[in-house]
């Protein structure tokens, strides 16, 4: 060790690359380059790339940045279950951004919602393939 840098527990670590992971894969998932990350929200492709690497502490701004680019909530990245689903977290804040939709789109949402649910089912039967998701659903 130089002495200039902490050591990273294993969990600190861990974290750091769950969350680069899932960073990375929801990006991926949206097309989106680097690049294009760091242009639309101001951080620099190479803290983006060492983000995603688990390489670099992400910051509470950046972090905000990234999950309002990507439309996920900042809890997903940060949820420390392997296995998180994008749509659980996305799902939970749904109440807060409801309100300004009329009552046809909340009946066309809640259609939606028994849709996803009904193919997830068959899904889980074998009825249907999985579509290719990220790492945890997006």
């Amino acid at each position: 060790m130089n002495g200039n840098a902490p050591s990273l527990s294993g969990s600190d670590a861990d974290q750091r690359l769950r969350l680069g992971q899932r960073l990375k894969a929801t990006r991926e998932y949206l097309g989106l380059a680097q690049q294009q990350v760091a242009e639309r929200t101001g951080i620099l492709r190479s803290a983006v790339s060492d983000i995603e690497r688990g390489v670099r502490k992400v910051e509470v701004m950046e972090l905000q940045k990234l999950a309002r680019l990507y439309r996920l909530p900042s809890s997903y990245f940060l949820d420390e279950e392997e296995g998180a689903d994008a749509g659980e977290h996305a799902l939970a804040g749904l109440p807060r951004t409801a309100q300004p939709l009329s009552e046809g789109d909340r009946i066309e949402v809640a259609k939606f919602i028994q849709y996803l649910h009904a193919r997830r089912q068959a899904e889980e039967e074998g009825g249907l393939p999985s579509p290719q998701r990220p790492e945890g659903g997006a």
